[in-house]
């Protein structure tokens, strides 16, 4: 078998390749870390400090880890399934049913944002509203606006990691007496586990990062729907740059932790 590993032999063209091969990721990077450092120089530590002090951004930030982590884990709980069933099987409709799970990928935020608000419009909707379960313009609504795109970035992910799990492992646990759903829990879903963790990992960063479907469908009110990105567009709009910035740089902070602890206890091999 062909083995995955660089040669070790270096020569001259192989130098050449490599070192051209990685000048447009440099300029990437570049233009990352100079993002990263033009907001650390734009503010200080006092303003920062003050800014997460405030106690509508305290609230925002705890709206936005209680509501992102209830998405994704509702996220995680549509994503596995659904991915499994559609990496395994293709049964009549399956090509349909797995385009229309991709719509929210390719949808503009704002029009998920606006589909929802006409979806509880409609008698359905209605009646949901009056049911008990109110969502427009309330924390709630948060948690669905969320979950409506980040669930298909999921769904997409744990799709490509099953895809990549060898079936015939799971037929051979089967003739050994093992049922399909211990099949699926003992053989795919550990081998599968680094690829759902970063299905994860996407489903949170993209649900704590949301703005337009939460800004047009749950609102921005101060200490009620008010979320880090809203928290954002909150403070930009009376001019208060540094402290938007602050709260910029606490999401950037977060994700990177979340980066850290997947990659450490996920193992190195997780990826996107």
């Amino acid at each position: 078998p062909l083995s995955p590993e660089v040669p070790r032999r270096t020569t001259p063209g192989n130098v050449l390749f490599i070192a051209s091969a990685m000048v447009p990721g440099l300029v990437y990077l570049f233009l990352v870390v100079g993002l990263v450092v033009a907001d650390l120089c734009y503010t200080d530590a006092v303003t920062f400090w003050k800014t997460l002090s405030t106690r509508e951004i305290q609230y925002a930030l705890k709206l936005s880890l209680i509501t992102s982590l209830a998405s994704t884990g509702l996220s995680v709980l549509v994503a596995v399934p659904t991915g499994y069933v559609l990496a395994r099987w293709r049964f009549p409709g399956s090509v349909v049913i797995d385009t229309i799970l991709d719509l929210p990928i390719v949808l503009p935020p704002l029009v998920v944002g606006v589909s929802l608000l006409v979806f509880f419009r409609t008698p359905v909707g209605q009646f949901i509203e009056r049911s008990g379960l109110s969502l427009v313009y309330e924390p709630a609504g948060i948690v669905l606006a969320q979950m409506v795109v980040a669930c298909a970035f999921g769904i997409r992910t744990v799709k490509a990691s099953f895809e990549a799990v060898n079936p015939r492992f799971e037929n051979v646990a089967r003739t050994l007496g093992a049922g399909r759903l211990r099949s699926f829990l003992t053989v795919s879903l550990p081998i599968a586990r680094n690829g759902i963790l970063a299905g994860v990992v996407l489903v949170w960063a993209r649900s704590i990062g949301e703005f337009g479907p939460i800004i047009i469908f749950s609102g921005a009110t101060r200490m009620h729907t008010e979320v880090l990105p809203t928290s954002i567009y909150l403070e930009l709009s009376v001019g208060h740059i540094e402290a938007a910035l602050a709260v910029a740089l606490l999401m950037m902070l977060m994700g990177m932790v979340m980066l850290v602890v997947i990659k450490t206890f996920g193992g190195t091999r997780t990826s996107f």
